[in-house]
């Protein structure tokens, strides 16, 4: 007797660079990706090689090979959503332009990886103006953190309020759909406190913060699980907010591997269970 059996299931796409540690980039998007019951695909912009420690080099994709991997998935199984993370160079954010206005890659969640959550420039200044005046305008929703948004809005962040400005006024400089400003790069009781503005709703999203040290790729995770809760269906606010709470959920089972700063826990507490 053939047991087998197929299903059809929401597909997303993540453009980003390699983790060897799985902490971050593609590793974490394509398991947030099978955690939501969506079939995740990658293009990776970069292989980098690093730990719980910190990053010890960095070799950039070329651009050809980027935009193969992204027509190769798109022309075939097609993708309901798509989030991008570390595109690293000039060339390659505007290879990422291209296809996306080419092969019109639906619900684009752009996590504009420019500046680390401690405020260190990550891409070059040709590279942010490239991010920000031709990849940024195309997404569905933006989530930058503190400094990325500090750069975006023209603003300086140090309140809540603050962080409600430059949502609203990145929103109206950068036409995207929605703007969510993340709020792990604040101090206090700021800390872990997200914005969400979408033309209309300007929203304050609170989970209890989680005391951890392992909070290795947050950013990315989020972005991921905004994309995959898009290719299910979800409206804006309500795929931002269940993202906001899975991470907290991530966080709460995070991995105390290596000698730093290790992971969130995407798969665990089902493990556990």
């Amino acid at each position: 007797m053939n047991t087998t059996t197929t299903s059809k299931v929401p597909v997303a796409l993540t453009i980003a660079g390699s983790d060897s540690g799985g902490g971050a980039g593609i590793q974490a998007d394509l398991r947030t990706f099978a955690f939501h019951c969506v079939h995740g695909t990658s293009a990776i912009t970069c292989v980098t090689a690093q730990n719980t420690l910190g990053v010890t080099r960095v070799d950039a994709m070329p651009k050809e090979a980027v935009e193969q991997q992204i027509r190769a998935v798109c022309e075939d199984i097609g993708v309901q959503s798509a989030k991008t993370g570390m595109l690293l160079n000039q060339e390659i954010i505007a290879t990422v332009v291209k296809q996306v206005e080419t092969l019109q890659i639906p619900n684009l969640v752009v996590d504009p990886v420019m500046v680390s959550r401690t405020g260190a420039q990550l891409i070059d200044d040709a590279a942010v103006k490239t991010l920000r005046d031709s990849l940024i305008p195309l997404a569905t929703v933006l989530t930058p953190n503190r400094y990325e948004a500090q750069i975006l809005s023209g603003l300086e962040i140090k309140t809540l309020d603050d962080m409600k400005t430059a949502a609203q006024t990145i929103y109206e400089k950068l036409k995207v759909k929605a703007v969510l400003v993340k709020g792990g790069g604040m101090q206090g009781s700021l800390r872990g406190i997200d914005i969400w503005f979408d033309g209309k709703n300007l929203e304050t999203l609170l989970i209890q913060l989680v005391s951890t040290k392992n909070t290795h790729g947050t950013g990315c995770t989020l972005s991921a699980a905004l994309a995959a809760n898009l290719a299910r269906g979800d409206g804006l606010f309500k795929a931002a907010r269940q993202a906001k709470e899975y991470v907290s959920y991530a966080l709460n089972h995070s991995l105390d591997i290596g000698k730093g700063q290790g992971p969130v826990g995407h798969f665990f507490p089902l493990l556990r269970e």
